[in-house]
């Protein structure tokens, strides 16, 4: 089989180059890494395409788009083990920045993608792997790598797409706006593990109500009427199964871009909105929680909390703090996902518990605080907890998937309907600057000074430690939590240096790769990268089980 590894090297066919980087050892091993590299004369790719960086990634995923169809269709098994496989890294429905496709100003493509190089257990099948590069592979990048071979309208309606959803967020902030849903679009989903829209037959289009109602201007689609959610306190309320989760579980991934057929396309969130949820048994390696849990009973300290079992509540209270710490101006929560205690306390459990033996401050006490002294708002989904209708700005009723803005009810019931609880936790406190200490993160095992899987979105091994974050819920592709990893690992030497706050580090971070891109993480070309936030990496350390932090004086 290591007959194969003299392949290595660059072809040219013509109207592109096949660069064979690395030469799997043996076929049960992952497949060997390609490039495409087409000259721009070659990929034709009209100036509309890549006139903006908004156009140039639409276009990359595009063209990922549909060179995943091209080799999929071309993959076939041939031999022992993974022989035969073609693939490149597969798009979810969002539009991120990948690894695998690079579009430049000047029209050039680079496409990365894997290989299994046909054997029958370790000898070499010399023909079927020239069947499988010169035909089949060359075939694929030609059918989905060149312009005259492509769907110009639908290549143009992507592009279009992407620029529209990022003007459309870009309007939010100066409509005072936290989110915005278009008329028509379609929030169901087909199941938790399919994101891919509900049948159109089986779909409600959403229409907002009249009260809530905002016209955003997108640059291709002019005009666009839809729900505009207020910055505030917001509430979605209704009944079991009237489609209040679903509504925020579209503005939740509001801050990505989407695919056109996908119905969120103009489903728009400020960038800095995070959905937080409860968590038992996750660690918090020293985290300033302290404006939601006062002094606990064992004399811990949560102005730097640590825990390697959090409960529901620390669980929760230290996510918020952790998306805080990074930026967030948009809290997102839901009812059925949060912790009971850390949401509410009512007069009666306030009648029977005294105060100095509860040392939570629940979210209710907070919300309003949040909103009006420190510009954080919430959208939280509530079915249970009428209490929240007194710090409320804004009231939406899910009647059936159809919204209904019913705040100045709210405050009726509220008024008619007084619930005697008292506010509880007095002022709100800053967040206790902390930092890594930089040698508690360990990303090696055994011979490998960085040693990084990512095994799904909500799972990655680093080092010898697996992390879980099925709770990081903005999380979209596995490509996403590979590529965190490898920053954190990288970020150790220098942005995560122990000498500056943590906040800064993680900017850092996102920085370099804002500036270099995602090959700045890795030492080989691979193409199973993805573009991340920060709030997503602040959540990937802070759940590192060996990551200590220490306040910063």
């Amino acid at each position: 089989y290591r007959a194969y590894k003299d392949i290595k090297g660059a072809y040219d066919a013509g109207d592109f180059t096949l660069e064979v980087d690395y030469v799997q050892g043996d076929p049960f091993a992952e497949p060997s890494r390609l490039r495409a590299l087409v000259h721009p004369a070659a990929a034709a790719l009209p100036p509309w395409t890549r006139a903006t960086p908004a156009r140039r990634t639409a276009t990359a995923d595009f063209l990922t788009r549909a060179l995943h169809r091209e080799l999929v269709r071309a993959s076939s098994h041939r031999g022992s083990g993974k022989s035969g496989q073609l693939h490149i890294l597969r798009p979810a429905q969002e539009v991120l920045m990948r690894a695998c496709m690079n579009v430049t100003e000047d029209g050039a493509v680079e496409a990365r993608f894997r290989a299994g190089l046909p054997a029958r257990g370790r000898s070499i099948l010399g023909m079927a792997a020239a069947e499988l590069l010169c035909d089949d592979v060359v075939a694929a990048v030609r059918a989905a790598l060149l312009f005259p071979a492509l769907d110009a309208r639908a290549l143009r309606g992507h592009v279009e797409a992407v620029e529209d959803a990022r003007a459309l967020r870009g309007q939010l902030e100066e409509h005072g706006l936290v989110a915005f849903v278009a008329d028509g679009a379609l929030l169901a989903r087909r199941s938790g593990v399919d994101d891919r829209p509900l049948e159109e037959t089986a779909s409600i289009p959403f229409r907002g109500p009249d009260a809530l109602a905002v016209t955003l201007t997108a640059p291709n689609a002019g005009p666009v009427q839809g729900m505009g959610v207020p910055r505030g306190v917001t509430l979605i309320v209704g009944g079991g199964f009237h489609g209040k989760s679903t509504l925020l579980g579209a503005i939740e991934r509001g801050v990505y871009d989407h695919l056109p057929g996908d119905g969120r396309e103009r489903v728009v969130t400020v960038a800095t909105a995070v959905k937080v949820r409860a968590e038992d048994g996750r660690s918090v390696p020293g985290v300033d929680i302290s404006n939601f849990i006062g002094a606990l009973p064992a004399g811990g300290d949560t102005r730097h909390f640590v825990t390697a079992n959090a409960s529901g509540s620390t669980s929760q209270a230290a996510a918020i703090a952790e998306a805080l710490e990074v930026g967030c101006t948009c809290l997102l929560l839901d009812e059925d996902t949060s912790a009971t205690n850390f949401m509410i306390r009512d007069a009666r459990m306030q009648a029977l518990i005294a105060d100095e033996h509860e040392p939570i401050t629940p979210y209710i006490d907070r919300a309003r605080q949040l909103a009006d002294e420190e510009g954080i708002s919430t959208v939280i989904v509530v079915g249970g907890s009428g209490d929240y209708f007194d710090v409320a700005d804004t009231v939406i009723a899910m009647r059936a998937y159809v919204p209904v803005e019913v705040s100045a009810k709210a405050r009726e019931v509220a008024m008619d309907h007084p619930t005697r609880r008292r506010r509880e936790g007095g002022g709100w406190r800053p967040l206790a600057a902390r930092t890594l200490e930089p040698d508690s993160l360990d990303p090696s095992k055994g011979r490998h000074d960085v040693h990084v899987r990512a095994r799904t979105e909500a799972r990655v091994l680093f080092g010898a430690e697996e992390v879980e974050l099925s709770a990081v819920e903005q999380l979209v592709e596995t490509a996403q939590t590979r590529a965190m990893a490898l920053a954190l690992a990288r970020a150790r030497r220098d942005a995560l240096d122990g000498q500056r706050p943590l906040a800064e580090g993680l900017h850092q971070v996102i920085h370099t790769l804002e500036r270099d891109g995602l090959d700045a993480f890795q030492e080989e070309k691979a193409g199973e990268l993805a573009a991340f936030r920060v709030f997503e990496l602040a959540a990937l350390l802070g759940r590192v089980r060996g990551a200590r932090m220490r306040p910063l004086t």
